[in-house]
């Protein structure tokens, strides 16, 4: 039955490799080495050992056969690990035509030293990997950001800062505008008064969760209409990496019409 299972394991290996399916071939190759597995479990040669030692010589033989057939399944994936295997067997590569074979490694044959052929990965290895990527993704999504930064404006005197009135506010109200995908109407409480101000951020913020959100606004912006509304000041706003947009508002407990300077 054993020889039967890598027989049928060998046309299903061939089968995908020859139509590229070469995930699915993997996991015929490395199906060889749990049929070997199964077979030394179900057999248990270390309590037949005790009753019947030429029973067990035949199970060693076929369990070998096995192993220098897991060598050939794998060669196309894990090279150096079927190469490994060979060394352990002390046995030159095999052809692919002999995969399935159970005559693989002649009666009386001495074998090699055996070693563990994969070393067991410990949690705090794997946890330094992982430190190691989430670092190297900051250090990539940092460097990306700083290249996206726009380049300084022209400089201006503090003169021209001067006469830009910056107030701590309070959204009041918010609602859509028609016919619109961007805009929203915006209640504000700037402390000098209340008013209209129209923002571009409805792609970003529903009007619920902009009610009773505090804010930065510029007061002394020009009046402008937008769609039969007239817009009296701007919400300041900053963009982050991906191009959202996301309120600036002030720390603690600053009182509306609290000017920024």
């Amino acid at each position: 039955q054993t020889v039967a299972e890598i027989a049928a394991v060998k046309g299903s290996l061939e089968a995908n490799i020859e139509n590229y399916r070469f995930r699915e071939a993997l996991k015929d190759a490395m199906n060889i080495a749990r049929i070997g597995n199964k077979y030394l479990a179900d057999t248990e040669p270390w309590k037949v050992i005790k009753t019947d030692p030429g029973r067990v010589k035949t199970i060693l033989n076929i369990a070998l056969q096995i192993t220098a057939n897991t060598a050939i399944a794998i060669e196309p994936f894990m090279p150096f690990s079927a190469s490994k295997i060979l060394k352990m067997l002390a046995v030159e590569k095999f052809g692919w035509e002999r995969l399935g074979a159970m005559d693989l490694i002649a009666a009386g044959h001495k074998i090699g030293e055996a070693s563990l052929l994969f070393e067991k990965i410990e949690d705090d290895v794997i946890q330094r990997q992982l430190d190691k990527l989430a670092a190297t993704k900051e250090a990539n999504l940092a460097a990306e950001n700083s290249q996206n930064i726009e380049p300084q404006k022209d400089t201006i005197q503090f003169d021209d800062f001067q006469k830009m009135d910056i107030r701590v506010s309070t959204i009041l109200a918010a609602e859509k505008v028609a016919k619109t995908k961007k805009l929203l109407k915006l209640t504000v409480d700037t402390g000098i008064d209340q008013r209209t101000i129209v923002s571009g951020i409805a792609e970003y913020f529903t009007p619920e969760e902009l009610v009773g959100r505090r804010v930065l606004v510029l007061v002394n912006l020009a009046p402008r209409e937008l769609k039969g509304i007239v817009s009296q000041g701007m919400i300041l706003m900053a963009e982050d990496a991906s191009g959202k947009l996301l309120l600036l508002g002030p720390d603690g407990n600053t009182n509306n019409g609290a000017i920024v300077g």
